[in-house]
């Protein structure tokens, strides 16, 4: 028996992040130079103590399936417990894709139900974050909640984007509303929330049972809840917090970890952040390259300059190439006077001599046509190429070829 499990959504599809998601799930994406997304949750589970999780896949699951293992770098290979990976699967009466994220929890009720759990964490595999996960159970059995959901002050403007809670001066919850037109609070849900396992069970059944229902945590099972009388708690969270389920926002955060007064602290050893490590040498840099303000990680090959950007594992950066205000995914090569800025450079990707892939605001005169450039995994983008602000690669740009 476990007294609480989590159970982490790692299936979407993450459309919003173009091409960076074609070939893997959103919560696989890499960030931060080392890391995917998904390892800040999983860590975040293990500092918290919780060492059974299920995660649920669905969509080009095959890179995050074998990132994650057997747990092992997070301390989640258990003999009883651990790390399991759970996409849809067939039964006796069909099988059937996940429809919502509260219908990917019911098909899971039965791994649920083998750990006998007293309360389940549902978390999301998109956001960057640290968060005690203990702490905010205390404060679920404290308030004697049914469903405890972590809340953050957002700015009002952004406030429409989230789902909206109403509490009293006790925590609880008195009104939500899912992506409210006229927000009457910027008390915003985290998509972290914690249930007692015997009454999210009861509602899951009845929910699924619902032929109208959309099946989800936000539109379906919060408000039934609320509208049935549960206890319903917010709990306060004031740490640093980014959903990365956009091009910009994914961009924000990396240059988040660039920056010090970011409360995004990834190299603390108190509650550190775990990775499946890629075991390439240590980094080299040469005796012309300039680097200012950057992280750079294994494997890493920088001769030319580097700028205010984040590096990945066996990134190679050419003499006289000039990287700025960018993030370059793993095994990408920028070739020897190659130029890359404000842009998103996926994995395995060639940068050939003399192209130029994106655009500083400074440099432009109309700044509607701003925004990152970003550039597939595996693409090439030839000689004297140019991929202007904005632009979605997904093939090979011959040499000389310009892309908007």
């Amino acid at each position: 028996m476990k007294e609480c499990i989590a159970m982490l959504l790692a299936g979407g599809q993450g459309s919003r992040l173009y091409v960076l998601t074609q070939r893997l799930a959103k919560p696989a994406v890499p960030f931060g130079g080392k890391y995917r997304i998904i390892d800040f949750p999983l860590s975040n589970c293990v500092n918290s103590g919780i060492d059974t999780v299920g995660i649920l896949t669905q969509y080009q699951p095959l890179v995050l399936n074998e990132y994650i293992g057997n747990g092992q770098p997070w301390d989640l290979d258990r003999l009883y417990g651990g790390v399991h990976v759970l996409p849809p699967y067939q039964t006796a009466t069909g099988s059937d894709w996940y429809k919502g994220t509260a219908n990917a929890i019911y098909q899971n009720i039965n791994f649920i139900d083998r750990y006998e759990p007293k309360y389940v964490v549902i978390l999301s595999g998109d956001h960057i974050y640290k968060m005690d996960y203990g702490k905010m159970l205390d404060f679920h059995k404290e308030k004697q909640a049914d469903c405890t959901i972590a809340v953050m002050e957002v700015p009002w403007e952004e406030a429409s984007r989230f789902g909206i809670m109403t509490a009293d001066e006790n925590g609880a919850v008195t009104k939500f509303e899912e992506k409210p037109r006229e927000p009457k609070s910027n008390l915003a849900s985290m998509g972290i929330y914690i249930f007692t396992w015997e009454k999210l069970r009861k509602f899951l059944v009845e929910d699924e049972a619902n032929p109208a229902s959309d099946n989800d945590f936000g539109k379906n099972i919060i408000p039934g809840m609320l509208a049935a009388g549960e206890r319903m708690a917010a709990f306060p969270f004031e740490g640093y917090w980014k959903d990365v389920g956009t091009i910009d926002s994914l961009w924000e955060a990396n240059m988040d970890l660039l920056n010090p007064k970011m409360p995004l602290d990834v190299w603390s050893d108190e509650w550190k952040i775990y990775s499946r490590n890629s075991g390439m040498p240590g980094q080299w840099v040469g005796a012309e390259a300039s680097i200012d303000n950057s992280m750079i990680t294994e494997g890493c090959r920088v001769e030319g300059k580097l700028v205010q950007s984040v590096l990945f594992a066996g990134v190679k950066v050419g003499e006289g190439a000039v990287v700025q205000d960018s993030i370059i995914m793993p095994g990408a090569v920028i070739e020897p006077g190659a130029t890359v800025k404000y842009s998103i450079i996926a994995e395995n990707t060639v940068i050939r001599t003399g192209a130029v892939v994106g655009e500083r605001p400074e440099d432009m005169e109309d700044l509607t046509k701003w925004g990152i450039a970003v550039v597939g995994e595996g693409v090439t983008i030839g000689q004297g190429a140019k991929v202007g602000p904005k632009a979605m690669v997904v093939k090979d740009v011959k040499d000389g070829e310009e892309q908007w």
